[in-house]
């Protein structure tokens, strides 16, 4: 069991608590993030792929082996007003047959995204995207926009990821194709259901108005959700105090994590985040039990 010094505070447990494997659409293995974890200093991480839970086993394996202490997570796609929102689910039961089916729901749709957006691609005269995308793909079931767009850098139609996505994956653009994923009552039901607590994922990402986001805050809150990512690689300092002065205002912990994807794509490396807001109380202080 993982013990720490109370009281707890982020300069004291260094904590990655969202990144992502081979598992849905980061290029290392579940393995190798926990080796870099624990090499970056890392003193409490969690694995969290999205909508699939395949990684779980090994990142639990590698993270006991070298004794870095382990939550059991996941990211799960949800669509709300219209946007793409993820939650993610920390110290959850990655065998609960409610989470293990509903991720499972919510994957089904990958496939046949994956063709429209590659037959919009051939319409600007991007042939082969389907297929070239496959071969960035560790889960086929799993298929998304990142694959795409390590296809299209690779092929020299763009510089890099960044330049993908505002040129032909986002909404408007010819390689754009929505999805309609899991309501956010479902992503929450399944998470708590499988023991473990919601929290909404990078906030500052979604394009919301002040009043849609607070709609965001209050379902999440009325459905069971218990936290939010505070510090993370797409968040200013200033968006950090946002979310802070916001989880005190809604009652939820806080969470922090690099979103970590892969050492030549991500922004921030595992175990770089700066320390949570001293008001905010750390998610972890909730989840001891479920550390491993």
């Amino acid at each position: 069991m993982w013990s720490t010094p109370a009281p707890y505070n982020s300069a004291v447990i260094r904590a990655d608590l969202h990144c992502h494997s081979t598992a849905s659409d980061g290029t290392l293995t579940p393995a190798e993030l926990a080796t870099r974890a624990k090499a970056a200093g890392v003193s409490l991480w969690a694995l969290t792929d999205h909508d699939d839970l395949s990684g779980q086993s090994q990142a639990l394996q590698a993270a006991a082996a070298c004794q870095l202490p382990f939550l059991c997570g996941v990211e799960i796609s949800v669509s709300f007003a219209d946007v793409t929102v993820h939650i993610v689910g920390l110290g959850i039961d990655p065998e609960h047959p409610t989470l293990v089916q509903g991720l499972a729901h919510t994957r089904s749709g990958r496939e046949r995204r994956a063709q429209a957006m590659a037959q919009g691609l051939a319409q600007v005269g991007i042939t082969g995207a389907y297929q070239g995308a496959l071969q960035y793909v560790g889960n086929p079931s799993l298929i998304s926009r990142t694959h795409f767009a390590r296809f299209l850098v690779a092929n020299g139609h763009c510089q890099d990821t960044n330049e993908v996505f505002r040129r032909y994956l986002t909404p408007g653009k010819p390689g754009y194709v929505p999805h309609q994923w899991a309501t956010l009552g479902n992503a929450v039901q399944w998470i708590t259901q499988a023991g473990g607590i919601a929290v909404v994922a990078h906030p500052a990402r979604y394009p919301f108005s002040p009043s849609a986001e607070y709609a965001l805050f209050s379902e999440f809150k009325q459905h069971g959700g218990q936290a939010v990512e505070v510090v993370t690689s797409a968040h200013t300092g200033a968006d950090a105090a946002r979310y802070a002065d916001l989880a005190t205002e809604f009652g939820l912990l806080a969470s922090t994590g690099s979103d970590f994807h892969s050492p030549t794509e991500s922004r921030c490396d595992l175990g770089s985040m700066p320390p949570l807001p001293g008001q905010v109380t750390p998610v972890w202080e909730a989840l001891q039990h479920r550390v491993h």
